[in-house]
């Protein structure tokens, strides 16, 4: 853990909730806390994991880098 006023630990999470805040719950309107936990989870399963490109992953999705490391590493066993 660094100490109070470094910003290292909270940098992965902190961009992450930027981002979804800026591609997707600014842009909606919740009635309950139970239709946002619904809709975040439409956004993290539908669109993140699945489409979404990522720069520290070569600008794959998640997915298709998943894919593309079992198919090296099938090539290479």
């Amino acid at each position: 853990m660094s100490r109070k006023g470094n910003c290292w630990d909270n940098a992965v999470a902190e961009t992450f909730f930027s981002k979804l805040k800026r591609e997707w719950v600014n842009w909606s309107s919740y009635k309950t806390r139970s239709e946002a936990r619904s809709d975040i989870f439409l956004y993290l399963e539908g669109f993140y994991n699945r489409n979404r490109r990522h720069a520290g992953i070569g600008y794959l999705s998640p997915v298709d880098f998943e894919s593309a490391y079992q198919a090296n590493n099938n090539l290479v066993a």
